[in-house]
């Protein structure tokens, strides 16, 4: 008789067996939510159990007026508000990203407003039921200006409804957490 197949999770301080930057960027090319490729992630990597990304507010979702840029790359027409979401996006203790989020309500359930300014759900979970497509515009490895210290790459994406409208834009700022495991 054969023993059973035991699971071993391998060891982060075996070198062999560090994730690398490359390996967490192919990661997150492959979904259109980084909410989802964090969960991915966070569950190949252990970081938490269960591998569940929540958003804890920086700064609750505001009116205000975002920058000209920003404004133009949503979109809106004159006098339309944008909200802004900023939050870290955390797997168990370990926070992944910080991350800014300007969006145009109006294009948004009322359910859904209530959930992004109520729940530590993260944006792209309570906005997956509009089939949303990510775009990338940047991404820099490191850190970019306005990230914190121990940013290890760094994205600026657009949401795409499928009508073409922007639903948000996105600024990401990776964590070392994301390599070392918190």
């Amino acid at each position: 008789m054969l023993p059973p197949i035991v699971a071993v999770a391998s060891s982060v301080t075996d070198p062999a067996m560090q994730p690398t930057i490359e390996a967490f960027e192919a990661t997150l090319r492959r979904h259109d939510s980084a909410t989802l490729a964090l969960e991915e992630w966070c569950a190949a990597r252990g970081i938490a159990d269960p591998a569940r990304v929540t958003a804890h507010h920086v700064e609750r979702a505001m009116q205000g007026q975002p920058a000209p840029e920003i404004r133009t790359r949503l979109k809106v027409a004159p006098g339309e508000t944008v909200a802004m979401r900023h939050v870290e996006l955390r797997c168990g203790p370990a926070t992944l990203s910080i991350a800014w989020n300007w969006f145009v309500p109006t294009r948004l359930t009322p359910d859904m407003k209530d959930a992004l300014l109520l729940s530590d759900a993260p944006f792209g979970k309570v906005v997956a039921p509009l089939q949303f497509r990510r775009q990338p515009l940047e991404t820099l490895r490191g850190r970019a200006e306005g990230c914190p210290e121990g940013t290890i790459s760094t994205h600026r994406a657009m949401l795409i409804l499928p009508d073409g409208k922007p639903l948000a834009y996105l600024i990401e700022c990776y964590t070392a957490a994301n390599l070392t495991g918190g």
